[in-house]
């Protein structure tokens, strides 16, 4: 079963808010082996949504809105579904009793423009909401394609979906399943991994390949569809085997298992306790590792240090590294880290320092970065020059002081 999702909303189109409704209905519907092939955003006009109608019932077996059911003026997906079928609205008696009592159960008072929500388009099904007050719609056009009208606000569609209309498509979609699972990469670039993928790539059609690559990250995609999802899963592992072998220790997670959350998994496994000092990343490193649940059990404590005078007087940098090397050396981010290590008594220290840029520092470019981990039996530090603003030069910089801490960890 094909399927396409319409976005209505020009708040989408403007970027005041994201379009998280089509992320969660695209992975709601993979899961019951519906293939979502297109996606679309429309503004708040009816001979737009029209054609955005028109466009995805030419092309899919089941279309899906999200937007548009409220019960003010720019609220006209109801005019435009009317539009594109060619059908009149027409006011639901059940609809308005079912608002009424709902207001006068909240003992408040019902705006008459409220009663717009009870006008369907002709021919059309609705699916009352326990959340809220926007019904939802169903409707079946000439040519087969079956449209879902459900309200924007992301409880009350993910109720409306979750109560109504997944289980309907899932029976009509029969027994199938897609399954994905996503091997989290890091301290390699997307380029080598496309590199030593590639004939997997380019072969394999069922499970497919695919890359997204983020700041210090990528993310390798294996898809695969079937009759179930346990089907769909035995098809992933020959793949799966395959992608580890070549990739090695640079997988470090799979699906949503972030970097942090590893880390922390492999300190408690060890009874390990660890510290953290920062200078460029201001405190995200910290921020990260104690956003893990359960990090008491092994984050110590952290020290922000930006200039020169606290990373000697917070961590014990020598004044023979600050006047030699400077701040942007591997002696320092070593010192650093093993003065967090000593400050809280830590087993593991981590240390960030570099030039978030967009300027130089000491003859430094932007983007040049540091990271240490400090043990007692062992000290290591790595370079590199992150690309992007600020923001991606930090996040490259957590990214590699955190993996430079779960590899120091595994091989203790």
């Amino acid at each position: 079963m094909r399927a396409e999702i319409i976005g209505v909303g020009t708040e989408i189109l403007l970027g005041q808010i994201a379009n998280t409704n089509a992320q969660w209905m695209s992975q709601r519907l993979a899961e019951i082996g519906v293939d979502v092939l297109h996606h679309q955003v429309v503004g708040d006009n009816v001979p737009r949504i029209a054609e955005a109608i028109s466009l995805a019932a030419s092309r899919a077996d089941v279309v899906l809105i999200t937007g548009g059911l409220g019960p003010t003026g720019d609220d006209v997906t109801r005019d435009a579904l009317a539009a594109a079928a060619g059908v009149r609205l027409v006011r639901t008696p059940e609809i308005e009793a079912y608002l009424r009592d709902k207001f006068d159960r909240m003992q408040r008072e019902m705006p008459e423009s409220n009663l717009v929500q009870a006008d369907v388009p002709q021919g059309a099904r609705y699916i009352l909401p326990e959340r809220g007050t926007a019904p939802g719609l169903v409707l079946d056009l000439t040519g087969g394609t079956r449209l879902y009208a459900v309200p924007g606000v992301p409880a009350e569609m993910r109720e409306m979906m979750e109560g109504a209309v997944l289980p309907e498509l899932r029976e009509r979609a029969g027994p199938a399943g897609i399954v994905s699972r996503v091997l989290r990469v890091v301290g390699i670039p997307e380029a080598r991994v496309g590199e030593l993928l590639d004939d997997l790539f380019r072969s394999s059609t069922n499970p497919t390949v695919a890359y997204l690559a983020s700041a210090g990250e990528v993310r390798v995609r294996l898809t695969a569809k079937a009759g179930s999802a346990e089907e769909a899963a035995a098809l992933i592992e020959p793949a799966e085997r395959k992608v580890r072998e070549r990739l090695g220790d640079q997988v470090f997670g799979v699906d949503r298992e972030e970097l942090e959350e590893v880390v922390g998994r492999l300190l408690v496994e060890r009874g390990l306790t660890v510290a953290v000092a920062e200078s460029l990343t201001g405190g995200g490193l910290a921020s990260r590792m104690v956003h893990v649940p359960d990090s008491s059990r092994y984050f110590r404590g952290a020290v922000v240090a930006y200039s020169a005078e606290a990373k000697a007087d917070l961590l014990g940098v020598s004044k023979e590294t600050l006047d030699g090397p400077g701040m942007v050396s591997e002696a320092c981010a070593v010192e650093m880290a093993r003065g967090a290590r000593t400050a809280f008594g830590a087993d593991v220290g981590v240390a960030t320092t570099g030039v978030a840029g967009p300027e130089p520092l000491e003859g430094h470019p932007p983007g040049e970065v540091w990271v240490a981990v400090s043990r007692d039996h062992r000290e290591e530090a790595r370079r590199f020059v992150a690309p992007g603003d600020r923001d991606q030069v930090r996040r490259w910089a957590e990214q590699s002081a955190l993996d430079l801490t779960r590899r120091v960890v595994l091989e203790g």
